[in-house]
């Protein structure tokens, strides 16, 4: 069966996102529409303090494929990708990050990779050499050096962790989600580091990324890069000085 043809459920994890949303929303499921034969969109309004909420409403009563789930309080995008997880019907799942600083139209880009190679996970790469992504020296300094401790604590052989788009057989998630602990800074090493290390193939895509928030890429600051250190020794030290996650780590 050619992927296109089976039901995709797309995250969109949100906070304050409010101004920008609705049109977001329409925009991806007139793509996804467009592309794909089922889909659903699961946003997933991460305890916003604006109007995120109603305006995912209002989107979803134009476009039955949108769901809208809520909850009060601010919990970490890893949280809310659960959270969607819970809620998602397809054979197939993607995230997506809800600013769509990557256009949705790319997800079908990562269909055919994931098809071409018979990847269990596709993740869109900024660090890809084919992308299109102007990067500040400075990030792309500290990208270079996470790249290098990621390889180095978990034998993780990939350019790019954090980029908004990612996409996943269905059964990667029911295999990993259980055992995932970080809500926030270093989720997505969580996750692709339990993947790789049960043995699903991960494959990098290149991607085409236009900022929205140009002083939110450039300004990184000193306490996201400490919690995130923080969080990825301690995914060392459950992975292998604790033997937590022993009990998910043979593939079914």
């Amino acid at each position: 069966m050619p992927l296109i043809n089976r039901k995709i459920s797309v995250i969109m994890p949100a906070h304050n996102e409010g101004a920008r949303i609705y049109g977001n929303l329409i925009k991806t499921h007139k793509v996804l529409k467009r592309t794909f034969v089922s889909h659903e969109i699961i946003l997933v309004n991460d305890g916003s303090h604006d109007n995120t909420a109603a305006e995912a409403r209002r989107a979803s009563a134009v476009a039955d494929t949108i769901k809208v789930v809520n909850y009060a309080s601010n919990a970490g995008k890893g949280n809310a990708l659960k959270t969607g997880f819970s809620h998602a019907s397809g054979k197939l799942v993607a995230f997506l990050d809800a600013d769509l600083d990557i256009h949705p139209r790319q997800i079908q880009t990562l269909f055919h990779i994931m098809d071409k190679t018979h990847a269990d996970v596709v993740i869109g790469s900024k660090y890809h050499s084919a992308s299109k992504v102007n990067t500040p020296k400075r990030r792309k300094l500290i990208s270079l050096i996470y790249k290098i401790i990621l390889f180095v604590l978990f034998r993780l052989p990939l350019r790019d962790t954090q980029a908004g788009l990612k996409l996943f057989k269905t059964e990667v998630l029911e295999k990993v989600f259980p055992k995932i602990v970080c809500k926030q800074f270093a989720f997505d090493v969580e996750l692709l580091a339990n993947a790789h290390r049960i043995g699903y193939k991960i494959s990098e895509c290149p991607i085409v990324l236009k900022f929205r928030r140009e002083m939110r890429w450039g300004n990184v600051k000193f306490e996201t890069l400490y919690y995130t250190g923080m969080d990825t020794l301690a995914i060392f030290y459950r992975m292998y000085i604790l033997r937590y996650y022993d009990s998910t780590s043979q593939r079914i």
